[in-house]
């Protein structure tokens, strides 16, 4: 079966390419993902897929940092001028971007789920002819907007599995789920899929990153570790204006409040157990110099090693910003924008992987562990997953990158798609095999 999933993918690898640099051209942020979303589900349905999205797939009360429903509004809006179905983006409304789509091979058997991330960043891509999706013409026609992480990638990735799946149903059994995420981006979108149960019944959960830790195309890491879980929130302080010179006994600073908690909150002490972090990113107040200021915003986050040690420091975070609240007689309401668990990769699926890795020889340097030191909220269906039983884990696929991720000049190396297509089938093709 190797030999002919490797044969297949490669047989494939145009469209791969093609399906990354339709999806890098129309890159469209969290929440805001209706085309990719679509084409998404077209393109599973062709497959012979159950495809499920909306509100069947995400839970509304568990979305987080949603853009404002004009963003919303103008984004399905541009979907659907640039090829969407109204239909579907409908069933979409209020930024239920999420699809899932399932195989169900008609055998009994373990239920595996891949999860693939879709929004873009918050980035304006280079227009220079160093840059090759400007020079190729398939750069970012958004402006402000952009595939500067490689989620283009996971996306035409997960097509590309779904496919090669397909094609090999009669020889497994069990049942495929692909999870398509919107807002993985200030993780906000994982939480949402996992409230909608999306993962309930899963045993074993794959995932996946082009990149980061796995700096060229010949180095592949078989097991991630070191995610840190993570909340981010906004504080809105609400006090009293007044005239600073004539009158300033009468108003309440939300100014003071916002300053004194964005010092105080950088005094929390650091964890014993593992790795603490807090950090305010932006502080905005007031609206003139001779006015008492009766608005302020802090936009922060905290993050721990564990899930544990993030819950200590969120805890403690909110204690000190409705502390410097009172201390101004102004109140605060809080807003959380974003969240992720800590989490470890099982050794099992990293073992699976490394020998599917290994089989496709397509890698001349395997790694058994690679630790993020960051956040992603593909850990939000870990936690679930191995909550319930499971097992679950994410690799890292290298690429050869023209710049970081993040930057406006990211790009990467395009044989690395058929790579990670290929590891990942063989993986799950081999978890699912029939028995003779």
């Amino acid at each position: 079966m190797n030999v002919d999933i490797k044969e297949a993918v490669k047989q494939m690898e145009g469209q791969i390419i093609d399906w990354r640099r339709d999806f890098h051209r129309y890159p469209e942020a969290a929440w805001t993902e209706f085309r990719t979303a679509d084409r998404v589900v077209k393109v599973l349905n062709s497959f012979g897929y159950d495809v499920q999205y909306g509100s069947k797939v995400v839970e509304e009360a568990a979305m987080m940092g949603v853009p404002t429903q004009d963003v919303l509004e103008n984004s399905s809006k541009r979907a659907i001028e640039e090829g969407a179905d109204s239909t579907v983006v409908e069933s979409m409304a209020g930024g239920k971007t999420g699809v899932v789509g399932t195989l169900y091979t008609g055998r009994p058997g373990p239920i595996v789920a891949l999860r693939f991330d879709m929004d873009a960043n918050d980035v304006q891509e280079k227009t220079d002819e160093k840059h090759r999706p400007w020079q190729e013409g398939f750069a970012s026609l958004h402006a402000g907007v952009m595939h500067a992480c490689g989620h283009d990638g996971h996306t035409a990735v997960g097509l590309g599995v779904a496919k090669i799946l397909k094609e090999q149903k009669a020889n497994l059994c069990g049942t495929v789920k692909l999870i398509f995420q919107p807002a993985e981006e200030g993780v906000r979108g994982a939480k949402a899929m996992v409230e909608a149960g999306v993962v309930d019944d899963v045993e074993y959960l794959f995932g996946m990153h082009l990149g980061f830790l796995a700096g060229s195309s010949d180095r592949f890491i078989c097991g991630t570790d070191g995610f840190l879980a993570t909340t981010k929130f906004d504080a809105y302080f609400s006090g009293v204006p007044a005239h600073a010179g004539a009158a300033p006994q009468e108003g309440r600073n939300a100014l003071l409040a916002a300053a004194h908690a964005a010092i105080s909150l950088h005094g929390i002490p650091r964890h014993a157990a593992g790795v603490s972090r807090i950090n305010v990113g932006v502080l905005e107040a007031g609206s003139g110099r001779n006015v008492i200021a009766d608005r302020a915003v802090l936009k922060l986050e905290t993050r721990g090693e564990t899930s544990a040690i993030n819950c200590f420091m969120q805890e403690e975070a909110l204690r000190i910003i409705h502390g410097a609240a009172a201390i101004q007689g102004v109140t605060v309401a809080i807003r959380e924008m974003g969240g992720a668990s800590g989490g470890q990769s099982d050794t099992a699926i990293a073992n699976r992987l490394r020998q599917a890795a290994e089989s496709s020889g397509l890698f001349a340097v395997i790694e058994d562990r690679g630790s993020l030191g960051a956040s992603e909220d593909f850990t939000c269906f870990l936690e679930r997953v191995q909550e319930r039983g499971g097992q679950g884990g994410y690799a890292m696929v290298g690429i050869n990158r023209a710049a970081g991720h993040h930057d406006g000049a990211f790009d990467f190396d395009e044989a690395a798609l058929s790579n990670a297509v290929t590891v990942l089938a063989l993986a799950v093709s081999d978890l699912l095999q029939k028995k003779r």
